[in-house]
């Protein structure tokens, strides 16, 4: 070949490819820089017309053109991401907002939103407390229901519905473990809206909150006594949340899936102190479709519920404790339909995700005994059973570290004054091999040893005040007292808010609609509020109707006639 001519196809070849990569790298560059905008239809006629529009230019494989025949506006096909048919909507991309500003006075758009996002919903504590056996031969086979189940007498209407096993219920969360044995055997299907293209399958809980929350609902009944309020239903799982919150178009999609699903029930233990108009018009449209919406009143502990549970229809779900007292962080005020149990709830998380903490105490000559006990977040993962002394250090100041030798044993500590994090860092500059903190009030608690989920070097445990209180006055005394500790892996664990107390109310849906398919969302509404079981010296602004009464809701569900 002649060597001119060789070199002018090198060169018009090199020409072609940086142009095509600098074209690449523009159109990325802009991709990354548009924005969403989610625009509302005034009516489904409109819907119908921009529908076939889009179908039709889609034909023409030309992403340019733009819909001037329906809407009249120079939106091009290319900007339109994605079509919500069930809320007349449209999500489109967009750069600038003078863009959205002609599509504002466009008459047949209803409204133009940006889009926005809420804060992940965080349970208040979690209590990884509690490793459920593998067998009925373990040392551990003992029933671990949740005590939620009892409390709102959901065994007795098992027997009057199989279970729920024909409802369907979405739930709007974080995703879900897949292949946790407590949800696989119910999880019919799974589908994500926030598209961060995250490692594994698309709607993979990698927080933990949708897990839990969906094994209250309709977690598997086993062998060990574990189950969700309604074990046989049907679970659909909608990813409307990430690390970084909650898109309002997230949570759209999930809801127009729904109703495309026909469900019967959406869980939403999510939302904040306000609502976009996109999000009211997505539940708006799922109630006119029939279905029931139960959310979260949220855990700030005011007197205002969050949305999207003050909407009007929706069922707004407070927290109660186990001895049927209003959590503090339960937020309450006249939207508050009901309360369900939110304190300390017994659930599936991610496998392999829980911690079960095991402490063993023996003080002089007596026997070695178990202890309650929790974990905090932060602590060392202590596979092994370690034993070490145990040495009183007050509060856990610096100073009163200063006078006692902890170094190469376990620093007993009271809680009060100082933060968990400060006593534990103490206690590791004075080589203590491990902490437990004994409470300053009944019961057991929770806390993290790091904002950022960094791990401390030493254990870190929590038991009871009377339990404490005794090996400190046995240590004052000059008795011994040695602790063996460990941590084991579970799939299970305990969280706060009222996140927890929601699906509870969502399974009691599943089981309502399971007998009587006809009901409507402000049916399920008035059965639930008129059978819940009153709690005593209470206020509806404050404890609703009462707590949640699975047994008389179904059976009032199962007889109820439409007028």
């Amino acid at each position: 070949m002649d060597s001119i001519l060789f070199k002018r196809i090198c060169v018009t070849y090199f020409s072609k490819t940086v142009l095509f990569l600098a074209l690449t790298l523009i159109f990325t560059a802009e991709k990354s820089l548009a924005k969403r905008a989610m625009l509302i239809l005034r009516n489904q006629t409109y819907m119908s017309q921009v529908h076939d529009e889009i179908q039709q230019l889609r034909s023409h494989r030309n992403t340019h053109l733009t819909l001037n025949k329906t809407l009249g506006a120079p939106l091009r096909l290319e900007q339109i991401e994605k079509v919500l048919p069930k809320l007349n909507a449209l999500i489109i991309d967009y750069r600038n907002d003078s863009e959205l500003e002609g599509l504002r006075e466009n008459s047949k758009i209803y409204t133009v939103e940006k889009e926005v996002k809420h804060p992940l919903p965080f349970p208040i504590s979690q209590f990884y407390r509690k490793a459920l056996p593998q067998t009925l031969n373990s040392q551990f086979a003992f029933s671990l229901t949740p005590w939620g189940i009892s409390a709102i007498k959901a065994q007795e209407a098992w027997n009057l519905t199989q279970g729920g096993s024909s409802a369907r219920v979405l739930v709007l969360d974080t995703g879900v473990d897949k292949d946790h044995p407590s949800i696989r055997g119910n999880l019919e299907q799974g589908k994500d809206f926030v598209g961060d293209n995250q490692d594994g399958y698309p709607y993979k809980d990698s927080v933990g909150h949708g897990t839990h929350v969906s094994g209250t609902i309709a977690g598997v009944l086993d062998s060990t006594g574990f189950s969700g309020v309604a074990p046989r239903a049907h679970l659909l799982m909608g990813r409307v949340c990430s690390e970084d919150g909650c898109s309002n178009f997230a949570i759209a999609e999930g809801v127009n899936w729904g109703i495309e699903q026909k469900v019967d029930v959406i869980n939403m233990s999510l939302g904040g102190s306000w609502s976009t108009i996109t999000e009211q018009i997505a539940i708006e449209s799922a109630i006119k479709a029939g279905i029931t919406i139960v959310a979260a009143t949220g855990n700030d502990g005011v007197g205002s519920v969050s949305y999207p549970a003050a909407l009007p229809n929706c069922i707004a779900v407070g927290a109660l404790d186990v001895n049927n007292k209003r959590a503090e962080f339960s937020q309450y005020g006249p939207e508050l339909a009901i309360m369900a149990p939110g304190v300390e709830v017994d659930s599936s998380v991610p496998l392999g995700k829980g911690r079960s903490p095991v402490v063993q105490v023996k003080i002089g000559e007596s026997s070695i005994e178990s202890v309650k006990s929790t974990v905090l977040q932060g602590s060392r993962m202590i596979s092994r059973p370690e034993t070490y002394e145990m040495v009183y250090a007050g509060l856990g100041s610096e100073e009163e570290f200063k006078n006692v030798d902890v170094a190469g044993k376990i620093a007993l500590v009271e809680r009060g004054e100082l933060k968990f994090s400060e006593k534990v860092k103490n206690a590791i500059q004075a080589q203590a091999k491990g902490v437990i903190i004994y409470n300053n009030a009944d019961g057991l608690l929770n806390g993290s040893l790091s904002d950022d989920g960094s791990e401390v070097p030493v254990g870190v445990f929590m038991i009871e005040k009377v339990v404490g209180e005794k090996i400190k006055q046995s240590l004052i005394q000059g008795v011994q007292a040695t602790a063996a500790y460990q941590v084991q892996v579970t799939n299970y664990g305990s969280n706060n808010g009222t996140s927890m107390a929601t699906p509870h109310v969502s399974g009691v849906v599943a089981l309502m609609k399971s007998v009587n398919k006809n009901l409507t969302p402000q049916q399920v509404k008035e059965i639930l509020q008129r059978t819940a079981s009153v709690i005593p010296n209470t206020n509806t602004n404050e404890y609703g109707a009462g707590l949640v009464n699975a047994e008389q809701a179904v059976i009032e569900a199962k007889n109820y006639l439409n007028p």
